[in-house]
């Protein structure tokens, strides 16, 4: 093993790694499993870290695996969802004490801001990041660890990420975000789809200046994943939040989470979240697939909560025909059609989806989904070019 230091601009950043490709079919290890690349760095600090349910190491969690090493945690940080979670999208998570180690609990969905005061930065030197993240502009996960990179660089703390697996790293799609779309679920100028691992995405917003007031991040350090690439298909072994069961659903959450931005029901409250689609006007429009949303924990106030929904089932589909298309806006457009709303079956949150006005406005017009692709494409590969300086991993 050694060191590889890599420079971002004026900010030292450490990326902690191995020599070797990876092997063919070789378990992935998580960068939380290796704990003697970062046991040494972290030894005789306190540690605030940032993590929930899918902070695993086998049936281990890291926050566990930390202090069987003798490190010294003071803090926890939760993100959406909480610590466990088990809370609602968007829902406010309390702040609390994580009841195995009695170690505070400090949420960063509690209050409007989503950062820690000044009291809760004093008690820590570093922050280190432990989460499963699926890969999206618009799932939070990221979003909150830029809000602590900037709080470590407000009040010069070291930051580490133990990095995990994209799961949809694979590919790179869907429109760039428009800044002034800039919101809870868009925090940086990606697209939709951005192939990058935290790991990955913390370089490339320390590097390129992304954090608010041109703050830097002095201390950066990213303990790597081995054995992975981003064609590796890793599978979660944990869902990563309430309404993502299954890798179905997260290989689906490009496209189907749009419909968070319309008033039909993406299945939220039924037993396939993500891998459905349907509204109550779409009945006798031949749709024989029919659902109704209820209240259930992690979903307790769905989208056409009680109403009967026709649309479609696609859990069905195979993970390489998901893949294969990308973020595929058939559905929406499908259901725009069929249910004949016009601009009424769309809310203000599409465009922070989206991270553009167009997207609306071609399926308006009547185009396709392939001629809206076709219109992504130019910014696309500008961005590729970009992603290539901050990745860690073999495309």
């Amino acid at each position: 093993m050694k060191k590889t230091l890599r420079l971002a601009l004026t900010a030292l950043a450490v990326v902690l790694c191995a020599t070797i490709a990876p092997a063919k079919d070789a378990e992935v290890v998580m960068g939380a499993a290796r704990t003697a690349a970062y046991v040494p760095l972290l030894k005789g600090k306190r540690i605030a870290l940032l993590s929930n349910m899918t902070g695993m190491v086998g049936k281990k969690h890291t926050l566990d695996i930390m202090l069987d090493n003798g490190l010294n945690v003071t803090t926890i940080f939760s993100p959406e969802h909480g610590f466990r979670g088990t809370a609602d999208a968007g829902e406010k998570v309390s702040s609390s004490v994580d009841p195995k180690t009695g170690i505070p609990i400090a949420s960063l969905y509690e209050g409007k801001s989503h950062r820690p005061s000044k009291e809760t930065m004093s008690k820590f030197d570093v922050i280190v990041v432990d989460i499963q993240d699926v890969g999206l502009r618009f799932y939070t996960y990221y979003i909150t660890m830029v809000n602590l990179m900037e709080a470590a660089a407000q009040y010069d703390k070291e930051f580490v990420v133990f990095d995990r697996p994209n799961p949809n790293g694979m590919y790179v799609d869907g429109p760039m975000l428009d800044m002034k779309y800039r919101s809870g679920v868009g925090r940086l100028p990606i697209p939709a789809v951005h192939g990058l691992t935290m790991g990955e995405i913390a370089l490339m917003a320390n590097g390129e200046g992304w954090l608010n007031d041109s703050l830097k991040v002095k201390h950066l350090t990213v303990v790597r994943c081995l054995n992975y690439t981003h064609q590796t298909r890793y599978r979660l072994p944990i869902a990563p939040s309430p309404n993502l069961p299954n890798m179905t659903s997260i290989y689906l959450y490009p496209s189907t989470c749009l419909f968070e931005g319309t008033s039909a029901s993406l299945g939220r409250g039924t037993k396939k979240p993500f891998q459905i689609y349907g509204h109550p006007a779409m009945k006798g429009k031949g749709y024989k697939f029919s659902f109704t949303p209820k209240s259930v924990a992690g979903a307790k106030n769905p989208p056409q909560l009680g109403n009967k929904c026709y649309g479609r089932d696609l859990s069905h589909l195979s993970d390489e025909e998901i893949i294969a298309k990308g973020m595929n806006l058939e559905y929406v457009i499908d259901a725009y059609r069929a249910c004949g709303l016009g601009d009424k079956f769309f809310t203000a949150f599409f465009e922070k989806l989206t991270g553009d006005r167009s997207v609306r406005d071609m399926i308006e017009q009547g185009k396709t989904a392939d001629e809206i692709k076709a219109t992504w494409q130019p910014a696309l590969e500008q961005f590729k070019q970009l992603r290539r300086r901050y990745l860690i991993y073999e495309e």
